[in-house]
């Protein structure tokens, strides 16, 4: 696939006028005041009722994986989008190894009323991401101890549940990952009062650069703050049954924009391990011209950019970049499934969606997301040895090294 646009690859996708909405910094010091925490049960997602639901891909291994929604509000740090002084507030899920969950229902892909503002800016069909029924269980109590943490991040006007699949299988295999809602960024996001919060990025700023360095700065205060909360257990002390997470072992990862974000915060914050971007430029900070100390690795669908080419030049510690081919910017989430269901080629064009998730078929890109993705982890979380990060395998041919160190 050719490399396409500097908009179109920091942006979860953009489609004609609209955007496709989707789903030197000092060292690390914690605030010493706790901040206001919720637990939140998710409000069940509706879908028309003719309408037949789209499983999601169950993880590969038989484990019970549970859910939950948490409402974490920053009381040390003011939003910068906010249209007035208040402090940030994110919605976060987590999503971890479960016990049995009898009498738990599945959890909704997202809200109502967040499902329908993604179905408007996607141009799918009303009801469609409504239909996405992920595995996990609502509210299930977490197996015992200490879990390696990996945050999430969406890309650019996307959402929290845009790589369910991918989290789920993460958490069946014994991770806590954990996925933000970056405020004012995301496509919408609901708050546990009733308030449904909707983006305010412009699809088109007129500096661009200004634009991307807030944003990102937004994004990466944004996880170090939901790191802090789950490794000392302050968002987690009202809600009982859920997970520890290990503060010694923590990864970040995200697609497009979330994958930036991701190598920022691991530029600014030595307790994070090790970082995975998906298909993201490196705007926004100066990893593209400094690169990390720390592995990294770059999982692309197109052939290169311009930032990456930079990146590679001065990443220091570990790193790779694969290229999966036949495969679109979205071809790493959870949106193809929907794509079909919802009509998208006809909604905007067969070479819309073409260019958007490729020929590679939904199921078989998030098992090779899923497989590379886990092998980074359990190689520089648990120190598992993987193969898949050493050279190309028969078992994945689409799949190819474009730049090793390490």
């Amino acid at each position: 696939m050719t490399m396409i646009g500097r908009r179109s690859l920091l942006t979860f996708a953009g489609l004609g006028g609209a955007a496709l909405a989707l789903p030197g910094t000092p060292a690390y010091a914690a605030p010493a005041p706790a901040p206001t925490v919720t637990p939140v049960a998710a409000p069940p997602a509706t879908a028309p009722s003719s309408a037949a639901p789209i499983d999601l891909p169950a993880p590969t291994v038989r484990r019970t994986v549970g859910t939950v929604s948490l409402h974490l509000v920053d009381e040390h740090r003011q939003d910068p989008f906010a249209p007035t002084p208040a402090p940030r507030e994110l919605m976060v899920q987590l999503w971890y190894p479960a016990r049995a969950a009898a009498g738990r229902p599945r959890a909704p892909y997202t809200t109502a009323r967040v499902a329908a503002a993604l179905d408007q800016g996607t141009f799918l069909d009303p009801g469609t991401i409504a239909r996405l029924r992920p595995t996990a269980r609502l509210g299930a109590p977490a197996l015992p101890g200490a879990l390696p943490l990996l945050l999430l991040g969406h890309g650019r006007k996307g959402g929290r549940s845009n790589c369910t699949a991918l989290a789920e299988e993460l958490a069946a295999r014994g991770y806590l990952v954990a996925a933000l809602d970056h405020t004012y960024d995301a496509t919408a996001v609901e708050f546990p009062d009733g308030r449904l919060v909707r983006s305010v990025l412009e699809d088109e700023p007129a500096d661009w650069d200004a634009t991307e360095r807030k944003e990102i700065a937004a994004r990466a205060a944004d996880l170090r703050f939901v790191a802090t909360e789950l490794t000392t257990g302050r968002a987690l002390r009202r809600h009982a049954g859920l997970p520890c997470a290990d503060p010694r072992r923590i990864g970040v990862f995200g697609h497009s924009m979330g994958g930036a974000a991701a190598a920022e915060a691991i530029r600014q914050d030595r307790r994070f391990a090790a970082g995975l971007n998906l298909d993201g430029g490196f705007f926004g900070s100066p990893v593209a011209d400094e690169g990390v100390d720390r592995p990294f690795l770059l999982f692309t669908t197109l052939e290169d950019h311009e930032t990456w080419q930079r990146w590679r030049e001065h990443q220091r510690g570990w790193g790779r970049q694969l290229l999966q081919h036949d495969s679109g910017h979205l071809s790493v989430t959870d949106l193809p499934y929907a794509v079909g269901p919802g009509h998208l080629a006809e909604n905007t064009s067969p070479e819309t969606a073409l260019r958007l998730t490729g020929t590679i078929a939904p199921a078989r890109a998030v098992e090779l997301a899923r497989a590379y993705v886990l092998a980074h982890f359990d190689r520089f979380l648990h120190g598992r040895p993987s193969p898949l990060l050493d050279a190309p395998s028969p078992r994945y041919p689409e799949i190819s090294f474009v730049w090793s160190r390490g």
